[in-house]
């Protein structure tokens, strides 16, 4: 499969030409690697290629995950191995995943299956769908503010959130959307709404209100960012027929509060288009767009594309070669293709083989601010660290529609200033998921490691690979009794 042939290019292109900025893992994964997710544990759960088998990889004792180890984890209930899904981390330090264009490849299913991972006892649960679907397939989705998953499905208009807590959905309200669904991605905004840009009805953009439960237009690009329309249809279920409406690339939304669109090259295209979205001044007010600079080469696509701690957009071109847009220009780094995330190092693993390390760094501006924690811990217990800027300016991860895997969540990391060990520790129940929080509270709960260290250490909070200024700490076995909440 595309997804194994990728993984073996990968290792023996890093091999061969890019030991400067691309690091090959010391240890591959077992049955290589496709979508992954950044558990709040600082362990990075990957999807094997049967894409049934999960498996874990935990950096070393000094927080490396170049010699990181792999463990197999549980795998998905019988009859469910979907490729290309809705998905998110949640709050709780779950992972998410919902639909599926196939079921098993190359099975065309849009299946309406889902399943939801606890770290915490190694097991996937079903997820009942909403009511009435039938179908998600490879839908767009996101998780709100306010840490309930928000899902579109991919045949229409209709809309459902889940509440995690339950586990139950309910339809909302998508009064003024313009076209259905499929192939769009979701962008989480600030201000807590939801960008898009319309693959059926291009170059038409839109933006979601949740608290109003309503789209509203957000005009058109001035390029296309559609790729190839129709070329065929899909036969599905009893006899219905799915009629693509074409492709697009990732959206980012960058530090600067602009949002970096791309396209997939369109059918009579030679390039791959680029727009940047600048919001407006209030939560209804339309924003505006931009031309943004032309992929060469037809080397648009549906790919994927993180954002690095330096502010600059990496994104996958059709050709595996890798870009970053640094807020003016796509500038290109090397092959090669794979699924994109940032790890708390700053990194970027690429399929589950290889780390992209990104030049530069981040402004101080940007970071994550811890303003109260225990100066004590113990092993084994949990706290509360409060602050500012938890989850970073951005979800920090797009596709072109689905495999959602954002990082917008806190991270805690405690080091051992003897031993220099790292001990990254759980975090859950955050207090929000929104993303740019600026200077408004924050807090989350984190569970000290039983098998930590003792003795003089630091602690930092981490958002999308930015860390906190660490603060000192004890890690002690007299500690003082967690923080009830």
């Amino acid at each position: 499969m595309r997804q194994a042939f990728f993984a073996l290019l990968l290792v023996a292109a890093y091999h061969l030409s890019f030991a400067q900025t691309l690091t090959t893992l010391t240890n591959q994964p077992p049955d290589g690697a496709g979508i992954g997710f950044l558990l709040t544990d600082g362990t990075v759960m990957f999807q094997g290629n049967n894409n049934s088998d999960w498996w874990k990889l935990t950096p070393d004792k000094f927080g490396k995950y170049q010699d990181g180890t792999w463990t197999q984890v549980a795998s998905l209930p019988s009859g469910y191995a979907p490729y290309a899904f809705a998905s998110a981390t949640l709050a709780d330090g779950r992972v998410l995943i919902e639909g599926g264009e196939y079921n098993p490849i190359p099975i065309f299913a849009f299946t309406d299956l889902g399943a939801i991972y606890d770290p915490a006892k190694n097991t996937w649960t079903p997820v009942n769908p909403p009511a009435g679907w039938g179908f998600i397939g490879d839908s767009p989705s996101a998780v709100l503010p306010n840490g309930k998953f928000l899902l579109g499905r991919k045949f229409d208009r209709r809309m459902a959130e889940l509440d995690p807590a339950t586990l139950k959905w309910t339809e909302v309200s998508s009064t003024g959307k313009s076209d259905f669904f499929a192939e769009e991605g979701w962008t989480l905004l600030p201000n807590g709404s939801i960008l898009t840009a319309d693959v059926k009805n291009n170059p038409h953009t839109e933006r979601y209100l949740p608290t109003l439960g309503k789209w509203i237009s957000e005009g058109n690009t001035p390029v296309n960012l559609q790729g190839p329309p129709e070329v065929g249809c899909i036969q599905y279920g009893k006899g219905q027929l799915y009629c693509p409406p074409g492709e697009i690339g990732p959206a980012i939304l960058r530090p600067d509060g602009t949002v970096f669109a791309t396209g997939a090259t369109h059918m009579g295209q030679s390039t791959g288009h680029t727009a940047i979205y600048h919001p407006g001044k209030s939560l209804t007010s339309p924003g505006t767009w931009t031309a943004g600079p032309d992929f060469p080469n037809d080397d648009a696509g549906d790919s994927y594309a993180a954002l690095l701690p330096n502010g600059h957009v990496l994104v996958s071109g059709n050709s595996g070669t890798f870009y970053e847009f640094d807020g003016t220009k796509l500038i290109p780094k090397m092959c090669c293709d794979g699924s994109l995330l940032v790890l708390p190092t700053g990194q970027v693993i690429v399929n589950g083989s290889a780390l992209y390390n990104p030049t530069g760094t981040y402004q101080a501006a940007w970071a994550p601010k811890v303003t109260s924690v225990p100066t004590t811990v113990a092993p084994g217990k949990t706290y509360k660290v409060s602050g500012q800027q938890f989850n970073g300016l951005s979800q920090a991860a797009s596709f072109g529609d689905e495999f959602e895997t954002n990082t917008n969540y806190p991270l805690v990391r405690i080091t051992n200033r003897a031993t220099h060990r790292v001990f990254y520790c759980k975090t859950h129940n955050h207090s929000t998921m929104a993303v740019a929080t600026g200077t408004a509270p924050v807090y989350t709960f984190f569970d000290v490691p039983a098998d930590i260290e003792t003795g003089a250490s630091t602690l930092q909070v981490v958002a999308n690979g930015i860390p906190s200024t660490a603060v000192n700490i004890t890690v002690s076995a007299g500690a003082a009794s967690p923080t009830s909440f």
